[in-house]
């Protein structure tokens, strides 16, 4: 028996609602003895029915309103003029031609701009939400090429493009690190990399590596990425008097994943009161970790000050690529050894990625090495080369989107130089606890995903001997890679619970960016009140709600779930204390009560019940408000937390052409308890085609001579579109984790990881040809 039929042993502690060890296949909702079909309507309130989304038809029928989409009276529009040089001063800027034409209310430089803070930046502050730290529009100093050096306003979007091409600036460059290969020679190690250390070793990992048996030393590159998220950076402003004498409110509507940060932010910026600060963002189009606060926010909030008129900043594509950070580029060099049996005696991932010293987001790509094989001996390390760039920033799985590459494709190379299965090698390593931190895995059934996976896709079909299988002048591949993500819960969320006799509203300033928030939430929290689906409502994206939740790093839904749970304890509390003695429910505490049937009962006891609506009549209340915090994250003190799953790719090369088409693509995936299989699902294939994308084709083309991004628009920076898509079956575990809120881990992010060497591991498979330079395109393989 393989180690792989094994699976992993130890004694992993489980919730008694565990389903057991098996995996369902999307749009299959396999149901343990004793628990509702989830298709039935009883089924439909709780957890794990596949509900449809409850924003699809305002958003399907035109009726859901962006950011880029509201109007205010007497608005007027904005357009950005971008820096030409990487690293100097502005001489003179010639606005003349511009504040002289037809609709022009404002050129706005660094001039005549309100004079404003620094503003703070995420990761480095605690109200920071900034991707940098650059004054804007504050001095003469340029630090990138693209950076914004000019503003203009005016009655129509036609009229502030025309004015923003008129103007003319005068530079006095100086030298800039633009150069990728020149900037790695003066790498430093970064003070922290996510908050943690640059270098993490355990054992002599080097002298482990010199010793071994069988041995893989490669390096593997990863370029730059930009986000180009369907709906581009919008924002739609004014400075109001809401109230008289309370002075003037910034009134927001933008396209924001971090509404509570960005008021903290933009309050230290302008100097002003958060309370003063109201942001709403009901509807973002994608955010992938690209949404924060960026200069045009601070930018468009300026000069509306200055001109006294709102104001819509609406980004083109090539805007976005000027001024929202993406993905840096690494080099990584991946070293294996391991013993005659394939068993890891040393792990070194180590290497360098381009970084600007005003942020403080190193591309943490050996997060995935942390936490997933068992190895003697491990040295982790990531250096940056500082550069005169646009700051960089997360984008979706930051770390181990490309990690994984490294680490999965060296995985596979070694399991070829041992001529064994790549996926008995992996199995083989599995460890018993975290490898780096030691600590105990809260859950994993990493080896359950990758078994019921291959025997789905038909592994056992794979020729072991690349350029075996043709067909026509394409030869065939399979390739198999380990995706991982850790889970989070980043503390702060608060949940509010309005009660009334027709059913309750959720409200917490969280987001919705098209993955489902609103949708699961509404899920988790009728399954928590005992009230059908309809009954509530779930208000989100306006940062005068409660608590504080930042939608990334796909810890939003365990968050929010941490909060609703803690506002229905609370809840029923405060409806115990309403009820009367001559209650059914009288003298019970509130762990002896459940929510059920648009009501509160005893446990166990049928005759004991009171509705919502008969207690809040009894007490002579229309409504009952509770708000309660989450209680903190302790589980990540006390265990090591992380989704897993394989991926596994069937890829065709054309032995003539190069060319590589996709054929199919399945992701096994183990993420706790899936609280919605539907928009699971897309998360899921979402991820993976995104995947696709960094495997095949995203590049972000920097010139080492100017440091300008050389392809702004998706004429040039190629993303997968339907030619490139194949069949994509998704299936998971469904094995709640016991030590999170609803046994839930995050899903967002892991759909990426994986696949690009999933990718790069089946066009091996298939034509001998080793690519370990992203993108994988043709002129790699001819």
């Amino acid at each position: 028996m393989s180690a792989l039929d094994k699976g992993r042993s130890g004694d992993n502690e489980r919730s008694g609602d565990n389903q057991p060890a098996g995996v369902a296949l999307a749009g299959d909702y396999w149901r343990p003895e004793g628990r509702p079909d989830p298709l039935s309507e009883k089924g439909r309130i709780g957890i794990g029915a596949p509900l449809s989304r409850v924003d699809g038809a305002e958003k399907v029928t035109g009726g859901a309103r962006f950011a880029g989409e509201f109007i205010f009276d007497g608005m007027v529009y904005a357009a950005l003029v971008y820096s030409a040089i990487a690293n100097g001063r502005i001489l003179a800027i010639d606005r003349r031609e511009a504040e002289a034409m037809d609709g022009v209310v404002l050129v706005m430089t660094h001039e005549n701009a309100p004079r404003l803070n620094t503003p703070p930046v995420f990761l480095r502050s605690p109200n920071g939400a900034a991707g940098d730290d650059h004054p804007i529009m504050q001095t003469d100093r340029v630090h990138w090429n693209g950076q914004p050096v000019a503003l203009v306003l005016a009655e129509t979007q036609e009229q502030a493009d025309a004015a923003a091409e008129s103007i003319r600036v005068d530079y006095a460059a100086e030298p800039a690190m633009i150069d990728f290969e020149l900037a790695k020679a003066q790498a430093r190690q970064p003070d922290n990399v996510l908050g943690g250390p640059a270098e993490i070793t355990v054992g002599d990992a080097d002298a482990a590596f010199e010793a071994a048996v069988h041995r893989i030393d490669a390096t593997y590159t990863t370029p730059r990425h930009n986000h180009n998220a369907i709906e581009p950076h919008a924002l739609t402003l004014a400075w109001v008097n809401e109230s008289e004498g309370e002075g003037e409110t910034l009134r927001i509507h933008d396209a924001s994943q971090c509404v509570d940060l960005a008021v903290a932010s933009l309050a230290e910026v302008f100097g002003i009161d958060a309370a003063q600060i109201h942001i709403t963002s009901p509807f973002v189009g994608g955010g992938f970790g690209g949404k924060t606060l960026w200069q045009h926010q601070i930018l468009a909030a300026a000069a509306a000050k200055l001109a006294d008129r709102p104001v819509r900043l609406a980004l083109s594509r090539k805007g976005v690529y000027r001024v929202v950070g993406g993905r840096a580029c690494t080099e990584q060099r991946m070293a294996l050894g391991a013993d005659e049996n394939g068993r890891l005696q040393a792990l070194i991932h180590s290497g360098v990625a381009a970084m600007t010293r005003h942020n403080n987001l190193p591309e943490p790509f050996f997060q995935a090495t942390k936490c997933l094989y068992a190895a003697d001996h491990i040295r982790l390390s990531i250096d940056v080369a500082d550069m005169h760039m646009l700051a960089n920033t997360f984008m979706r799985a930051p770390g181990e989107s490309v990690s994984t590459f490294a680490l999965e494709s060296a995985l596979d190379e070694l399991a070829d130089q041992l001529s064994m299965d790549p996926l008995e090698l992996r199995a083989r390593n599995e460890p018993e606890r975290d490898p780096t931190s030691g600590l105990a895995f809260s859950s994993r059934h990493l080896l359950e995903a990758a078994r019921s996976g291959a025997e789905r896709f038909g592994w056992s079909e794979r020729s072991a001997t690349p350029g075996r299988r043709r067909e026509g002048e394409w030869q065939i591949g399979l390739g198999c890679a380990t995706a991982t993500y850790p889970y989070m819960r980043m503390p702060g969320a608060a949940a509010r619970i309005t009660l009334t006799p027709d059913g309750a509203t959720v409200g917490i300033a969280a987001h919705e960016m098209g993955m489902g928030t609103a949708t699961v939430q509404t899920q988790v929290a009728a399954a928590r009140l005992g009230l059908p689906v309809e009954k509530v409502a779930f208000h989100y994206g306006d940062s005068r709600l409660t608590g504080s939740v930042l939608a990334g790093g796909s810890q939003q839904t365990a968050a929010i779930g941490g909060a609703v749970i803690a506002a229905q304890r609370a809840l029923v509390a405060e409806l115990l204390a309403l009820v009367g003695q001559d209650s059914p429910l009288s003298g019970l505490a509130p762990d002896e009560i459940e929510c059920r049937n648009e009501g509160l009962g005893a446990i166990g006891d049928g005759s004991r019940f009171e509705s919502y609506r008969q207690i809040l009549a009894r007490a002579g209340r229309s409504e009952l408000s509770v708000e309660a915090d989450a209680a903190g994250s302790e589980e990540l003190a006390n265990w090591s937390m992380h989704s897993f799953g394989t991926i596994f790719c069937e890829a065709g090369v054309n032995g003539v052409t190069g060319e590589v088409r996709i054929r199919r693509l399945l992701g096994s995936f183990d993420c706790g308890r899936i609280l919605n299989p539907k928009t699971a699902t897309s998360q899921f294939r979402g991820g993976m085609i995104m995947g696709l994308g960094l495997a095949l084709m995203e590049e972000t083309l920097f010139d080492p001579r100017s440091g300008r991004v050389m392809n702004p628009s998706l004429a040039d920076y190629h993303v997968p579109v339907q030619m490139d898509v194949p069949e994509i079956e998704v299936m998971w575990t469904d094995i709640p984790d016991p030590h999170t809120p609803m046994g839930a881990h995050g899903i967002g992010e892991i759909g990426i990881t994986g696949v690009g060497a999933a990718v790069a591991n089946a066009v091996y498979n298939a034509c001998g040809k080793r690519v370990r330079d992203l993108p994988i395109t043709l002129d790699k393989l001819l």
